[in-house]
């Protein structure tokens, strides 16, 4: 839930009792099937009628809103403004997404159409556990590993793996799913440097250029935002220290590809590790097996015996889909106890 709310709010909501009959009406778009079925079950238990789509929300669907002033909407398809813009006309005045990040949705423009945009927390766990298993991945070499013993080549690789304990680990962006990757760190007894624009240089704390010249791994978990687009551009990735691993698993804009495709075929960089990736919209969360991938950088990565790739999943376990769900109810009560309040 949005970290806003005073922890009494949370917990009230949580623990209040079931109304003898639903009070607040959300409709859920873009709604996968274990998603669905999540809210189906936590929906009566807050006093919520669900109203559940399994298409993104467009300026053509809006009439599922059906009066509702609350929607929630999924981090994988873009929100645009025309959407926004009919959302608002048909009454909807609070859009909660689904994720921890909100650039798939233009929040200025959702606040000059009365819409105001909250992101939910959830277990910052199933991010931060994914991340510090591609680390090792990357480190050990595991996909040519795994892909020889796919066809029985049992033969040792001829590049060794490195040990954690070795490395220095440097985590950009110390929200709570940077801490959480800092605090498993931790147990593997290496160096671990971090930089965050809201925390002062210390020990650990240090200035970004000072972080990607002294990290053998780069790992990314900062919002997205202007200021944070391409944050690893040529320059930087130019500062990186020669056989650096680079691990993003917070979004794939963050990265310049078309500068890392080099460095990494160069063997200027060691190897990356890349849950997320510019231009996965339309691609990640699809079976595209059977048709050509129109990502030529996509293509390209997978080429690369360095680079391991999965679709945008760090974060999906139960708990954090629990979490997930839980929070979109909250959020949305939460809302209406505010309107409450006002009127």
């Amino acid at each position: 839930m949005n970290s806003s709310e005073p922890a009494a709010l949370r917990q009230w909501l949580a623990s209040a009792a079931v109304p003898s009959a639903p009070t607040t009406g959300i409709t859920i778009f873009d709604c996968g099937p274990d998603e669905a079925v999540l809210f189906r079950d936590m929906a009566p238990r807050f006093g919520v009628i669900p109203t559940i789509s399994a298409a993104p929300v467009s300026a053509e669907n809006v009439g599922l809103v059906a009066g509702n002033r609350c929607v929630s909407v999924g981090h994988k398809t873009h929100v645009t403004p025309s959407a926004l813009r009919e959302l608002s006309r048909a009454g909807v005045q609070y859009v909660s997404t689904r994720s921890v990040g909100c650039n798939h949705i233009d929040v200025n423009y959702a606040d000059s159409v009365g819409i105001h945009v909250d992101t939910v927390d959830y277990s910052p766990d199933s991010v931060a556990d994914y991340t510090v298993m591609l680390m090792l991945m990357a480190i050990r070499g595991a996909r040519s590993v795994l892909r020889r013993a796919e066809v029985h080549d049992y033969r040792l690789g001829e590049v060794r793996g490195r040990e954690l304990r070795d490395l220095t680990v440097g985590v950009i962006g110390a929200g709570r799913i940077g801490t959480a990757v800092l605090a498993r760190l931790r147990g593997f007894g290496g160096r671990a440097l971090a930089h965050d624009t809201r925390r002062r240089p210390s020990d650990q704390f240090v200035p970004l250029d000072e972080l990607l010249r002294q990290s053998d791994i780069v790992t990314l978990h900062t919002p997205l935002t202007a200021a944070t687009h391409h944050l690893l551009d040529a320059r930087r990735i130019e500062q990186l220290k020669l056989g650096a691993f680079v691990v993003n698993t917070g979004r794939g804009a963050l990265i310049d590809t078309e500068a890392l495709i080099p460095a990494l075929e160069s063997g200027r960089l060691g190897g990356a590790a890349l849950d997320v990736l510019e231009g996965e919209e339309g691609i990640f969360y699809r079976d595209c097996s059977n048709g050509p991938i129109t990502s030529k950088a996509l293509v390209r990565l997978h080429e690369l015996p360095t680079v391991l790739i999965s679709p945008h999943t760090a974060y999906y376990t139960d708990h954090a889909l629990s979490d997930i769900v839980e929070n979109s109810l909250t959020n949305c009560l939460a809302f209406e106890r505010r309107k409450q309040h006002w009127i």
